[in-house]
């Protein structure tokens, strides 16, 4: 499983790009990979790990924005189109077949 979280949070005072930078941050520390601007993703091994990781998301919401997740099965995240671009790095290393491993 993939859960991705998308966000829109103003930037415009100090404190809202301090707050920009901490969500950010945490997401990285968490184990989240930037997908794109705005939008980072994690691989889940379960729906334990999905309530656990959408827990710690939830503990560290920003004070203002616009914040979503969604949780996609492997087999829903491998069919996505990039229609512009190129994968990222983390998606070249590990495909569906290789998450039996983990």
């Amino acid at each position: 499983m993939r859960m991705l979280v998308f966000f829109d949070l103003p930037v415009l005072t100090r404190e809202e790009r301090r707050a920009y930078t901490q969500f950010r941050r945490f997401l990285l520390n968490d184990g989240f990979d930037m997908i794109q601007f705005s939008v980072y993703g994690r691989i889940l091994n379960g729906r334990d790990a999905e309530s656990k990781h959408l827990e710690r998301v939830i503990a560290n919401l920003p004070p203002e924005g616009s914040v979503r997740v969604l949780t996609v099965t492997e087999k829903q995240y491998a069919g996505m189109w990039i229609l512009v671009g190129t994968p990222i790095f983390q998606e070249n290393q590990v495909s569906a077949d290789q998450m039996v491993l983990f």
